[in-house]
């Protein structure tokens, strides 16, 4: 356990931090920063540890909830203090140990964990209860006690020091919810991956098991951001509601920058979404034109095939006509009735291959969809602005020029 004293000058009114209490000061508030080693292992310990130094007993329930390692996002409310539960999801940067080794076992949905961080809130108190290799949380403990190497006055100068338990915890989750705006390019790369895969036409796909799989994960972090904003609002709701309640009496900060900052985390766990959202309607997009593909193929292949059986059908009927075991048949013992038959079914091939070719059903060097998404468009650049290039646009004089546009791209 960690803890960190804040402390405001009586003249200078600058907030500065020091590990140990200071002796003719008194501090603003504490931060209790504990991990899930020191109160899975020692409860009663950790819960007298609490009470010295924040005189404050914790719930039962609310003791077990923080036990609970599965436990949702959520946010209750004590008439002592607040408590916020708060998942977050293990990135490959965190040193979490999810294996055997692991002192718990985190449950793997689709292949991605989730570690519950929590946080104890009253006016005078801070308290976070996380799991050891959170490098979203060590990152900002890290850079915050870069502000023990200066003196006091110089703490707030580069980086304002927290001035109430609530501004500090709000800081935390930010540094927790900008870890996931990093998440954005990995995740289109591996979608742009999946998208080549099924659009490639080279080779028949087969990794449909794993690609299930992904895209159930792109669900999964949906849902966990649907569960972190629900419970960030609910911590909003109740800074409406009972905002002194949060704050210290003798602060006079105000509840609009407050709520401001709560509204801009909302908006980067929503963008999270929408981002996971937009990904996985990709992936479907992929799916159905994969499909589509494979089905533009098959009526390919019937085409042909009906176009070869409709050419050699009249044949056939040539062919099972002089082939009936009749004694008298116009020109069956005619010297040239082969050639005269031959040439019939010459002539016939010749001018349904015609009729087929002017119906552009065969010979114009028309490719298959699996054949053009096989091809490699290396130098093929698209031009969004197209329509301003083109020549009936630039040749007549428009009188009025959004029409004209409207007429060409055929969108209003």
């Amino acid at each position: 356990m960690q803890v960190y004293y804040f402390y405001r000058h009586p003249t200078e009114h600058y907030t500065f931090v020091e590990k140990q209490p200071q002796a003719d000061m008194l501090h603003d508030f504490i931060w209790l920063d504990c991990t899930r080693e020191d109160v899975v292992n020692q409860v009663d310990a950790w819960q007298e540890k609490v009470c010295l130094h924040a005189n404050l007993a914790i719930n039962e329930f609310h003791l077990r909830d923080i036990l609970n390692l599965e436990h949702p996002c959520a946010f209750d409310s004590m008439e002592d203090y607040h408590l916020l539960i708060f998942r977050k999801l293990i990135t490959p940067d965190d040193e979490i140990q999810t294996g055997e080794q692991a002192l718990e076992q985190h449950e793997e949905v689709f292949g991605l964990a989730t570690t519950p961080i929590s946080f104890i809130l009253t006016p005078q108190v801070l308290i976070t209860v996380r799991e050891q290799g959170n490098k979203a949380m060590e990152n900002y403990i890290s850079r915050f006690e870069t502000n023990f190497l200066r003196v006091a006055q110089e703490q707030n100068k580069l980086r304002k020091v927290p001035v109430t338990p609530l501004d500090l915890c709000l800081r935390l989750l930010n540094s927790i919810v900008d870890g996931y705006l990093d998440l954005r390019v990995p995740l289109t790369r591996r979608v742009e991956f999946w998208q080549q895969e099924l659009l490639q036409g080279h080779r028949r796909f087969t990794r449909w098991n794993q690609l299930l799989q992904e895209s159930m994960s792109f669900e999964q972090v949906e849902n966990l951001c649907e569960e972190q904003i629900d419970a960030l609002q609910e911590l909003r709701d109740e800074t409406v509601d009972d905002y002194a309640h949060l704050k210290q009496k003798k602060k006079a900060e105000r509840r609009d920058i407050v709520l401001v900052r709560m509204d801009d985390l909302v908006s980067h766990v929503e963008r999270i979404q929408k981002h996971t959202t937009r990904l996985r309607a990709s992936i479907r997009a992929a799916m159905d034109l994969h499909f589509s593909a494979i089905a533009n193929q098959t009526n390919e292949n019937m085409r042909i095939l009906a176009i070869i059986t409709a050419i050699f059908a009249p044949l056939t009927l040539l062919t099972g006509i002089y082939g009936m075991n009749f004694e008298f048949i116009p020109g069956l013992k005619s010297p040239t009735g082969f050639w005269s038959m031959l040439a019939v079914m010459l002539l016939t091939t010749g001018l349904l291959v015609y009729y087929f070719y002017r119906r552009h059903l065969v010979g114009r060097g028309e490719k298959s969809v699996i054949d053009l998404l096989a091809q490699e468009h290396k130098d093929q650049r698209i031009n969004l602005f197209w329509f301003l290039d083109s020549e009936p646009l630039k040749q007549s004089v428009m009188k009025n020029p959004l029409k004209e546009v409207e007429k060409i791209t055929k969108l209003k």
